[in-house]
């Protein structure tokens, strides 16, 4: 296995996990909070603001550290 190969296996697996970390966490009690479909789809939407939100601050703290520290790579 190269590293290119490692380093999509990797991302992969984070991002699976995140995906069912933001489902677990997130869209099943926003889901069960409300009994109208209307509403339960309004408030996955909703979630998924929270997910970009998540990911954005992932990114800038990824950049952040590579920032700062991408002479000692």
């Amino acid at each position: 296995m190269t590293d290119d190969q490692k380093t999509y296996v990797i991302a992969g697996a984070a991002a699976a996990i995140s995906l069912i970390a933001w489902l677990a966490l997130v869209v099943v009690p926003a889901w069960k909070s409300y009994w109208r479909v209307r509403d339960r789809l309004v408030a996955t939407l909703l979630s998924v603001y929270v997910l970009a939100a998540f990911v954005l601050a992932g990114a800038g703290v990824g950049a952040a550290v590579l920032w700062y520290f991408s002479d000692r790579l």
